[in-house]
């Protein structure tokens, strides 16, 4: 018989995270502690309010169910979860973890031995215009050579600027540089943004409108010289067939994966799948978890066998996140083997 305990953790950011959809001083995540005959795994539910599709308004009553139910049939499980993406993904993070020799090794390779690093890009948060370029400079000292900067927020003139005198310093074969809309401009006035950044060699441009204007993003993906990633497009879509109609539909150059918010790491790999057979290039990125969701995602990406740098630097954004061997190391994602887990607060002994 498994037990289950789950225990709520509130994350405090170094500084104030922005985007196009607001600010951020805090993150809460509620971790899944499973123990049966001795063994213990360990998972974590992170939803975003306003981004991923749990309804926050039940999720208390959805924790509560789980406890009484954590050894029902997992089908079971899975269905009642359906809506519920990010605690599905905490419970199923924390079954293979349950299931594993260690529980905090849940993909082993050469990543977990720290013989390999996962190359990522370096994140530029919103601020105004000598924060960005000082968060850039700062990147590049630490040997990033991908550069993911965050727009739609700031005025358009302002961000265009710092675009443009980071072009001025280095060009495409020294810094690769991915933008980050959130949704936030108009379909309108997308097109002609797009084609003014364009002249300053952009590698791709994530959600540049509000997700569910299929039409409008499918006009956008045909028309734009720069390469389209979805990301919040794919939120909340969980059925192959509808997977199926949106790439068909849009035919976007790349697709961003956040197990998080699509419900875990099966419901990713169908993404991927589709992605593959449509010709259209992946890369996963974190959804602002703490480092054991980071860890389980990305040990998890390493078997996908990535082509591009992935989006999982976010491990140091926090003051009180989770002691581990989690470490960035000239723009790759590392595991420090001379370093353990601090799991002592969910009442395992430390690894």
């Amino acid at each position: 018989m498994k037990t289950l305990r789950i225990l709520p953790h509130t994350l405090k950011f170094k500084f104030e995270a922005r985007t196009s959809r607001g600010s951020m001083t805090e993150r809460h995540v509620w971790y899944i502690v499973l123990e049966e005959e001795g063994f213990y795994g360990i998972g974590e539910a992170a939803p975003i309010p306003g981004l991923s599709i749990d309804d926050m308004t039940k999720w208390d009553a959805k924790l509560r169910w789980l406890e009484e139910h954590i050894n029902d049939d997992p089908k079971k499980i899975k269905t009642s979860l359906k809506n519920f993406p990010a605690l599905y993904f905490g419970f199923e993070m924390a079954m293979h973890s349950l299931d594993c020799d260690h529980p905090m090794m849940l993909y082993p390779s050469v990543f977990t031995t720290g013989r390999a690093g996962i190359p990522i890009n370096g994140l530029v948060w919103m601020n105004d215009a000598a924060h960005m370029q000082a968060q850039i400079d700062e990147l590049l000292e630490q040997g990033f050579t991908v550069l993911k900067m965050k727009v739609g927020a700031l005025d358009w003139k302002e961000e265009f600027k710092i675009i443009k005198e980071l072009r001025k310093k280095y060009d495409n074969t020294e810094v690769q540089l991915r933008l980050d809309a959130n949704g936030a401009w108009q379909p309108e006035e997308a097109l002609e943004k797009l084609n003014k950044l364009s002249e300053y060699e952009i590698h791709s441009i994530e959600q540049p409108i509000k997700p569910g204007q299929w039409e409008q993003m499918a006009h956008l993906c045909a028309e734009s010289p720069i390469p389209i990633a979805l990301d919040e497009e794919l939120i909340g879509i969980s059925d192959l067939k509808q997977k199926k109609d949106l790439i068909k539909t849009i035919s976007p150059d790349y697709l961003i994966i956040k197990p998080t918010l699509l419900g875990g790491f099966k419901s990713s790999e169908e993404w991927i799948k589709l992605a593959k057979e449509n010709g259209i290039d992946w890369w996963v990125t974190s959804a602002l978890e703490s480092n054991i969701g980071l860890n389980a995602i990305s040990q998890w990406v390493v078997t996908q066998i990535p082509r591009l740098p992935q989006g999982l630097g976010t491990g140091m954004l926090y003051e009180n996140n989770i002691y581990s061997p989690l470490e960035v190391r000239k723009g790759k994602l590392i595991i420090n083997t001379a370093k353990s887990w601090d799991v002592s607060q969910f009442g395992i002994e430390n690894h």
